[in-house]
């Protein structure tokens, strides 16, 4: 009995220790200000970046962008989707696609591309997206009756929580610039109409030309030119020609300040309206449609010019390439968000497999039945040219199709290949 009264009293301690360190909230709050001061000695910020002091192989090369503005919390799950993953294979369980594989689960963010809704949105928080290399912004409508008072957008570079943005699709509302109408692209009709006032008024010219100038003589009615003094006035300025150049000033005044009043980063505008040197991003190559171009971390295009028909707008994407665009189709103004993204630095093998990627081997690292570089001693490829797994031409080949060997009928400056690459695009 006495050697069992020992060993119960001899459990006490262990058993008391095991229930401190086994409960979570208790060991929380025993170390949590112990792991908030290791973790600032270890963590060194840079203007940009978020390195950490080399205490673990993983942590010496892992290299983060700052983003200090961004929400901590959860998003909004009503607007997410759950994503189901794949692994890379199709419905008969053949890898379709290869180097996919785990990760960590995610959601999906909806957002709205197409920013149809018009008036004033506040911006609530600037998000983080695991699907995607850009941050989202959420957005609040003021309208009551919105359809959709809440949508997730790509953030443009400077937006920040409390900024107000506003889509134009719609194109401009009455009154919002006194002296301002919003004129689209006219119809065919109207087009004809224009052009057979244009001519009558080019046979009148002709017929009658001082009258064109806009100049008119200033004799009696029924007087000559010799019955008149010599030194006084023969002609003035025709009172509509007057009101025409003050109409035309008028124009110019209401435009600035509309351009004043909607190009602000985060505004969606059609093309016809933002003036050619803006910096845009998420443009739509459809009237009716989302917008497709320049939509990852750090993208943006740029308007070069106005067609004088009125048709199309030239817009150069960061390639180099010029292409024509429909005045109607719209851009969001500003670049999009986290452009440092593509120089952060992951550390280690294991975010990557967390990312759902998995390893890629090298052709010259396989047997000659797996790769066309595989096999043969040593480092060698069998003096071929670099080619797929599938043995498809890589490196220099081209693949546009047959039916487009003169190019995209859209395009009017290719980007730069081979050699003009080289030279810095100069052609």
């Amino acid at each position: 009995m006495l050697r069992l009264r020992s060993v119960k009293t001899s459990l006490k301690p262990i058993a008391h220790h095991r229930l401190i360190h086994s409960t979570p909230t208790l060991q929380a709050k025993v170390d949590a200000p112990k792991v908030a001061s290791v973790l600032s000695k270890l963590v060194t910020q840079t203007d940009r970046f978020k390195t950490y002091k080399p205490v673990t192989p993983g942590l010496r090369h892992l290299r983060r962008p700052l983003a200090p503005h961004l929400y901590e919390g959860r998003p909004i799950r009503l607007l997410t989707v759950a994503k189901r993953k794949t692994g890379g294979r199709n419905s008969q369980g053949k890898i379709t696609v290869r180097h996919i594989g785990g990760g960590h689960r995610r959601r999906l963010r909806i957002l709205d591309f197409a920013r149809v809704e018009s008036g004033p949105h506040d911006v609530a928080r600037i998000e983080y997206d695991p699907g995607r290399s850009a941050h989202i912004a959420l957005l609040k409508s003021r309208d009551p009756l919105s359809r959709s008072p809440i949508s997730y957008i790509l953030a443009p570079e400077g937006v920040r929580a409390g900024d107000v943005v506003e889509s134009y699709r719609q194109g401009i509302p009455k009154g919002l610039v006194q002296g301002f109408d919003d004129h689209p692209r006219p119809s065919k009709k109207q087009l004809r109409a224009a052009r057979k006032e244009a001519a009558e008024r080019i046979n009148a010219a002709k017929a009658n030309p001082i009258s064109a100038l806009g100049v008119h003589s200033t004799l009696p009615y029924g007087a000559s030119v010799s019955q008149t003094d010599p030194a006084a006035p023969q002609s003035v300025i025709d009172p509509a020609f007057l009101r025409a150049a003050a109409a035309d000033a008028e124009a110019s005044l209401s435009l600035g300040i509309l351009r004043t009043l909607t190009l602000k980063t985060g505004n969606v505008l059609p093309l016809r309206l933002i003036p050619s040197g803006t910096i845009i991003h998420n443009v739509s190559l459809d009237p009716n449609g989302k917008g497709i171009l320049c939509r990852s971390a750090g993208a943006f295009a740029q308007v070069v010019a106005h067609d004088d028909k009125g048709k199309y707008t030239q817009v150069r994407l960061q390639s180099g390439e010029v292409r024509n665009v429909l005045q109607n189709c719209v851009g969001t103004i500003g670049k999009v968000s986290n452009a440092d993204w593509r120089l952060r630095s992951l550390g280690k093998a294991g975010r990557s497999r967390w990312l759902g990627r998995r390893p890629r081997v090298r052709g010259m690292a396989m047997n000659a039945c797996d790769h066309p570089h595989g096999g043969g001693r040593g480092k060698s490829k069998g003096n071929k040219h670099p080619r797929s797994v599938w043995g498809w031409l890589t490196k220099g080949k081209r693949t546009r199709r047959p039916t487009d060997k003169d190019g995209n009928k859209m395009v009017v400056h290719q980007r730069p290949r081979g050699k003009e690459k080289s030279k810095g695009g100069r052609s």
